[in-house]
């Protein structure tokens, strides 16, 4: 494998700051956020930090150790000893394809192309690339310090040997990557996620159930149990035969549709937008209504609750 020593962030927001905060955790290597703009990552970073230091899980020392490891640059040239880049700017084709086109001109040919991205073909954003090899996508998971999962995607050039290394780049920073085989719409999670929206969703359409009883069925059932017992493990513990025989018989009744729900597109009209709705009669409302408070406490708790699930506290 690949020695990787220099790592680059390319975007030095939400994400990107994330990424070199974990990436931090390596030891012995050199972070260099890059982006045009310029972004205070290092406040960022403590910002991300502050509630494991209120939990006593880091110390301030541990903070201030991060932050040391990652500088910061508005000159893409100050990249060109990168080992590994991750690619973390916005969710933008032309942006990407253009940021790689231009990397390509500063780094090494073996170093090592990464892309954050959520929904985007990796195959499509290193189309334009000349050494398509060594290209991958690592999607990481918000919030990416503490979401432990990163779908690293392979296109159909991407070598094994860069693939393997930037499993173990991850796994020794702390992160538990998944490899995805194949460049699909949606990777593995996102997939597996949006099925489960989508019947969620037509399962309110159809009138079977309000939106907060869906939510307190995934809450209170099958979604309590799924870091110990995830879908798989479910089926063979309950045995391939009984799995056979309910899907022989459910999944004609399950939503299959290949487009988004119609209940979706008139809620789109109404102005129902979720949390980014405006504020009418001091609330927000999309499948629920939510006032401003609650939309806190729910954005506040995510971090509390993951938190609680990694580190017991």
């Amino acid at each position: 494998m690949k020695e990787v020593k220099n790592i680059t962030i390319c975007g030095g927001g939400m994400m990107g700051s994330a990424i070199a905060q974990v990436m931090a955790g390596l030891g012995d290597v050199s972070i260099i956020v890059y982006d045009k703009f310029p972004v205070d990552v290092a406040a960022k970073i403590r910002s991300n930090m502050k509630l494991l230091v209120e939990k006593e899980i880091v110390t301030e020392q541990d903070v201030d150790d991060v932050v040391a490891k990652v500088s910061f640059t508005q000159d893409i040239n100050d990249v060109k000893d990168a080992d590994l880049v991750v690619e973390a700017v916005l969710e933008d084709m032309q942006m990407k394809q253009d940021l790689f086109t231009q990397l390509e001109e500063i780094v090494a040919d073996d170093c090592i192309f990464c892309t954050n991205t959520s929904v985007m073909s990796p195959t499509e954003i290193f189309s334009k690339c000349a050494h398509k090899d060594r290209v991958v996508g690592t999607h990481f998971w918000n919030p990416g310090f503490l979401i432990p999962l990163v779908e690293v995607v392979k296109t159909d050039a991407t070598s094994d040997e860069v693939a393997d290394t930037v499993m173990d780049v991850l796994t020794r920073a702390g992160k538990k990557p998944v490899l995805c085989k194949k460049d699909v719409p949606g990777f593995i999670a996102n997939r597996m996620q949006h099925a489960l929206w989508r019947e969620a969703i037509s399962i309110v359409e159809r009138g079977i159930a309000d939106a907060k009883t869906v939510d307190d069925a995934c809450k209170y059932s099958f979604g309590l149990r799924l870091p110990y017992l995830p879908p798989l493990v479910n089926s063979d513990m309950v045995g391939t035969q009984l799995t056979y025989n309910i899907h022989n018989y459910v999944l004609a009744d399950l939503e299959d549709r290949h487009e988004a729900s119609p209940l979706l597109g008139e809620m789109l009209e109404k102005g129902e937008l979720g949390f980014r709705a405006e504020t009418k009669d001091g609330v927000k409302t999309g499948f629920m209504s939510y006032t401003e408070e609650e939309i806190a406490e729910i954005n506040s708790g995510l971090n509390e609750y993951l938190i609680k699930m990694l580190y017991g506290k």
